[in-house]
């Protein structure tokens, strides 16, 4: 693999690893060459972004490599976050919000046992919106905590309580959950969420 290539696999690498970011020795070890030139790949990835002004930049953090945006952009982002455009969720985050809407009160990994795939971001969106809560804590190993909806999801969704959701199938698999979330919050699953 050419040395463009390698710079374009750690972009993406960097891209899929999100917050967490990935250490210089994990990218070496993926893609096959030693520490050293993976640090040199990266100082000169971050050149790269600076010379031709891109909106994101390549940051160390706690060894740890990861894409971010640029600080002095950051009042664009709030703009962002704040308009009205920014307000739909995610298909992972409507599925997340389905499973606790009929399986609530549920921990964390009770719902990614049910989707099969971490769900930690999702649980974010959604608290985040103010369409779940943290109810509690359950009993056992690290107490973890128990979600619910919120009286925003029922104000948000037109429901009085959570008896009026349409009746859940026996044992919830992804594709049911797709659907009761296609039938729940609309068409695509995505045009109407609350900022």
């Amino acid at each position: 693999m050419d040395y463009d290539q390698l710079k374009s696999v750690i972009e993406g690498l960097l891209f899929l690893s999100g917050d967490e970011g990935l250490e210089a020795k994990e990218i070496a070890t993926i893609i096959e060459v030693d520490e050293e030139t993976a640090i040199d790949i990266l100082e000169d990835m971050k050149a790269d972004f600076r010379r031709s002004g891109r909106g994101i930049q390549i940051v160390e953090v706690a060894k740890a490599y990861q894409l971010t945006t640029l600080p002095e952009h950051i009042s664009y982002f709030e703009k962002l976050a704040t308009s009205p455009s920014h307000s739909t969720l995610s298909q992972a985050a409507l599925e997340t919000l389905a499973i606790i809407a009929y399986k609530q009160p549920i921990t964390r990994s009770d719902i990614e046992e049910i989707r099969g795939v971490k769900c930690e971001k999702a649980l974010q969106t959604l608290l985040s919106k103010q369409l779940i809560r943290e109810t509690g804590r359950a009993e056992g190993i690290g107490r973890p905590i128990i979600y619910g909806t919120t009286r925003e999801f029922l104000e948000h969704f037109g429901l009085r309580e959570l008896s009026e959701l349409p009746e859940p199938p026996v044992h919830l698999n992804m594709e049911e959950i797709r659907q009761e979330a296609s039938a729940l919050f609309g068409k695509d699953g995505n045009d109407q969420s609350p900022e």
